[in-house]
Order: C-alpha cells, then structure tokens, then sequence
C-alpha cells in the first residue's frame, strides 16, 4: 500500500507551509548560465531553507534558482520565523543549507559575548568553531548587513540625536520622544536591545517600547506612529527610501554580519562543487546590490523569485 505514504507526505508538506516556509517541486524553468559551467550537480537534491525577512527571502531564491540552473533538485523552505528555528532546521537536517549571518553565530548560537572587530576574523572563527556542529560556512559576501537605530529625521534633527551615544541621553531625559519600535527577536537577542541599553548606559521605560511586525518598523518610525526611532538593518532600501536618519553607532556595538551559506558537513562531502558554484555569486553581493534588490520587493512590490531570477539573468549566473 503507497497511499497512506504518500498521504503523511502531502500533509507534512501542508503543515510546514502553515509556519510560514514555502515548498515547492524540483522542476524549474532556470536555464544554465555561466555557474553550469562551473560544474553540474544532475541528479543532486538539495533543500534550500532561509528567514521571513526580505534579503533572506531574496538570498534564498538567488540559492535555489542557482542551484537548478546546474541541474539539481531543489526542494524550498523559504521564509522560516526567526534565527533559532532556522538554525535548528538546519542541524536537524530539515534543510540542508541557509544564509547566516557571522555576527548572529558568534553571538546568539555560539554564546560569545564580545564580537570579533575585523571581518575576515570574524568570519574565520565562526567557520572553525561550527565545524564541531558538522556545520560549513562557504565563501561569504563582502556586505555587511548589521543592525542600526534609524529616527525619524525631523525628531532627531530637533533634538540634536545623531549617535546612538545622543540616543540614550534622549531616552533618559525625554522617554516619550524616545519611543522606540523594535520586533520580537531583537528585543530578547544579545546583540540586539539588551546588550544595546547595557553598553549605551540606559533603560528605556516599557511603555514607550513597542513591539512591532518586522515589516512594519520602517513606516512606523517614518510616519512617528507608534515610535520616532526603530531597529533597522543597513541593507535595507527602505531607510533610504522613507528619508529615515541612521544613527551613528559611536560606541561599535552592534557585530560584524557578513552572510554566507551555511551547509551541514555530509551535504559538503557529497558535494564538492557546491562551494565552487555558490562563490560567484557570493563574491558579487555588495551591499549597493543587496540595497538594490531588497527595494525592489519592500519599495516597488516585486515577488523575492522575480528579483532573483532577473539579477541572476543579468549577471549571466543563469541563462
């Protein structure tokens, strides 16, 4: 009897698109470009996994539609909630590969305390110490997409708060104008609103913080709705876009966060070529593009696999 099989399947499937990822089938319409002639992985399968926020939405496409155009199977699971839980469907072999962030290693899975200043420091030791995780990190790209305070430029102009230094005098003396929109997970990560108010000197009243959807920190800081100041990231075009002010980070709290992909070991093993065709496009992710392709989801409405497939096309990754 394959039935019944095949019925757990459909509804594993159906149970894990309800959290948020997305799974689709290996066929694909992504024609070989210049990776194919790096190598073909035919008759490879892969799943691709990633966070809910644009550029992992975004770096997660650009992996898969990579991946296919060398010929592999690859099944997605974009869009999963939150680090940890992309992290744990990754050692648990959910997925076989994402794109981390060295600073979010080091920090929330690592539990080190202090970041490492120099980029390629960074990097290197994350990657050695995750290979007693059975865990690789591949070449990563040279932007870095670290957390911000941006403000409500007008706000900020006013009262004089250009350093994040400025900030904290703000919050001290005029917490209502401080108020500030932070999402979930960066107000319970280390490197995120604890460890900012420890090093900055200051203890925002609960009631001027407020925890807001992802997507929806930028507007709010813009339109000074629910807050005049809010968690950001650089690489995202909606701070350009929405005219919001980056404070300066005086005191370089916030780590280094360069993105690689990040695959179990045996996948690795198995698969040699693959570091050698995801490099290339590793190596082409400045953060001007980064910048550029996250706008033209959050500013101008375009789908994630749109704008993958379009920058890979211009490239000449893909055909």
């Amino acid at each position: 009897m394959r039935t019944f099989p095949r019925l757990l399947t459909v509804l594993m499937a159906a149970a894990m698109c309800a959290t948020g990822c997305s799974i689709a089938q290996p066929d694909s319409d992504v024609a070989a470009g210049s990776l194919a002639d790096i190598a073909s992985l035919k008759g490879k399968s892969f799943t691709v996994g990633g966070k809910e926020f644009t550029e992992q939405l975004i770096l997660c496409q650009i992996t898969i539609q990579a991946l296919r155009s060398v010929e592999a199977e690859v099944t997605e699971n974009c869009g999963l909630t939150g680090s940890d839980t992309t992290r744990a469907a990754l050692t648990s072999g959910s997925i076989d590969m994402y794109w981390e962030y060295t600073g979010t290693a080091w920090i929330s899975y690592m539990k080190q305390t202090d970041p490492i200043p120099d980029a390629k420091q960074q990097y290197q030791a994350v990657a050695d110490k995750d290979l007693k995780n059975n865990i690789v990190w591949l070449d990563p790209a040279p932007y870095n997409s670290t957390y911000t305070i941006v403000a409500k430029t007008d706000v900020a102009e006013q009262h004089d708060v250009k350093s994040i230094s400025d900030y904290a005098k703000l919050a001290k003396s005029d917490p209502a104008t401080a108020k500030m929109c932070a999402a979930t997970e960066f107000l319970a990560r280390n490197d995120g609103w604890p460890g900012l108010q420890k090093t900055y000197g200051f203890t925002l009243p609960k009631e001027n913080l407020a925890t807001v959807a992802e997507g929806t920190l930028y507007d709010n800081a813009a339109k000074g709705s629910a807050c005049n100041f809010a968690e950001g990231v650089t690489t995202d075009g909606r701070i350009q876009a929405l005219k919001l002010t980056i404070l300066e980070d005086d005191k370089a709290f916030f780590p280094v966060y360069n993105p690689a992909p990040t695959v179990r070991k045996s996948v690795v093993d198995d698969n040699p070529d693959l570091a050698k065709i995801l490099k290339p496009i590793a190596d082409a992710l400045d953060l001007t593009t980064i910048q550029k392709l996250s706008s033209e989801v959050d500013i101008k409405g375009e789908q994630p696999a749109d704008v993958a497939k379009k920058w890979l096309e211009d490239k000449k990754f893909v055909g």
